[in-house]
């Protein structure tokens, strides 16, 4: 195996919440020393969110934290003591790159905005990924991604045209949105570096990064004046076109039929075909029109059978189908484990755990587990002595002042 992608690359991240563990787990999977500086004085929302591991809470066993945050270490400073913060300045200064997802403000006030972290380090990185940005009317507001993805309008496109809008579900939608743009643009910013031997500044919005999933949707208003129309599962272009009940509890399969030749292999697939000729279902002007009566002959068939046999039946017969996996389905989806996506590893507390992997192989230089998620403040004498070379006396100064909290 070949050196990995990001071997030499150093990354100081001032993170929060999930956009910072999904944006550096992509380095730090493919070889790249990250050091996260935390506190306990106020630990991360992931470390202090349920599930917990064995149903234990725990600032070190939360599922949410873990999960995201294999390949990292965990620094915890105390950045109102003078020390804590001297600390941080001088993790900067053996830094490539800062990363922070913070309220814009709370670099700044630190000290460790952009322009000082010039001065510290002339060619640093720094990419600043807040919710809105750091300029503009929004620049001061703090948001998590539900708040963020509600803003953006998502909610207005999920539901069903006798309701309000809904929510996007548990995941933070722009945490998982916003990840992929940062390590575009860091990755561009590198290769610039490379090249010229100046760093810069990112300033990333989540809220707009949300919206490059709307484009339809906002190119209708702009173009027509129309304002999305929640159908549930339904589509204009396609009957049937919903999510159907199988057989068990709580088990359910996806079907689609695009086209005519789809819809007459369905029928034939259910044993139904004369389906296909009843004027209620025969065109799919006709289909949409009698959409209620079409889902219910189809989940008449479904509900019979489990969702792997109806997939499996109608995958054959050329018609888009799909199992709605749940959580244990997942962890078990034989195509996820030949890939390698869960990666088990010993967690000091935890006991054996599993990790998230990532989903892009590198022929040449895979991604590796090679420790797992981190208790806080777990490397504090390691980033201390042997990353910014500080004797064993000076470790224990900082601890008796409050530093390393």
């Amino acid at each position: 195996m070949g050196k990995k992608v990001f071997e030499d690359l150093k990354i100081a991240a001032f993170s929060w919440a999930m956009v910072g563990p999904l944006t550096l787990k992509f380095f730090a999977d493919h070889g790249a020393t990250v050091i996260r500086v935390e506190t306990s004085l106020r630990p991360c929302v992931t470390r202090t969110s349920a599930p917990y591991k064995d149903n234990i809470p725990g600032i070190n066993r939360s599922g949410y934290f873990n999960h995201f945050s294999a390949n990292m270490m965990s620094l915890s400073l105390n950045m109102k003591s003078p020390e804590g913060l001297s600390v941080a300045r001088e993790l900067i200064a053996w830094s490539d790159v800062v990363m922070e997802n913070f309220t814009p403000g709370v670099m700044d006030k630190w000290g460790l905005g952009y322009e000082e972290l010039k001065k510290i380090k002339p060619d640093i990185i720094m990419v600043r990924q807040n919710g809105f940005g750091i300029e503009g009317p929004y620049k001061n507001l703090a948001a998590f991604g539900m708040i963020l993805a509600a803003i953006a309008g998502i909610p207005n496109y999920i539901g069903w045209p006798d309701g309000g809008p809904l929510p996007v579900g548990v995941g933070a939608y722009t945490d998982s949105i916003s990840p992929r743009f940062a390590s575009a643009a860091l990755i561009a910013a590198l290769d610039y570096r490379d090249r010229t031997g100046k760093g810069q500044l990112i300033d990333l919005a989540q809220f707009e990064t949300a919206l490059y999933f709307l484009m339809p949707g906002l190119l209708d208003t702009a173009a027509n004046g129309r304002e999305p129309v929640r159908n549930g599962n339904a589509v204009d272009c396609a009957a049937p076109h919903n999510v159907y009940p199988c057989r068990g509890e709580e088990r359910w399969c996806t079907i689609a039929a695009t086209d005519e030749v789809q819809w007459k292999a369905l029928c034939g697939a259910m044993g139904k075909s004369e389906l296909a000729q009843d004027p209620r279902f025969d065109t799919l002007q006709h289909r949409k029109e009698n959409e209620k009566a079409l889902d219910a002959e189809i989940e008449a068939w479904t509900v019979e059978r489990t969702p792997e046999e109806v997939m499996t039946v109608l995958q054959a017969a050329g018609v888009a189908a799909g199992v709605v996996e749940n959580a244990s389905d997942v962890f078990k989806d034989p195509q996820l484990r030949r890939r390698g996506l869960f990666w088990p590893m010993q967690h000091d507390e935890m006991g054996e755990f599993t990790h998230l992997g990532t989903s892009m192989i590198l022929s040449k230089t895979p991604a590796q587990a090679t420790k797992p998620s981190p208790c806080i403040g777990e490397h504090n004498e390691y980033v201390i002595t042997k990353v910014l070379g500080k004797t064993d006396e000076e470790f224990v100064e900082l601890l008796v002042a409050g530093a390393l909290e």
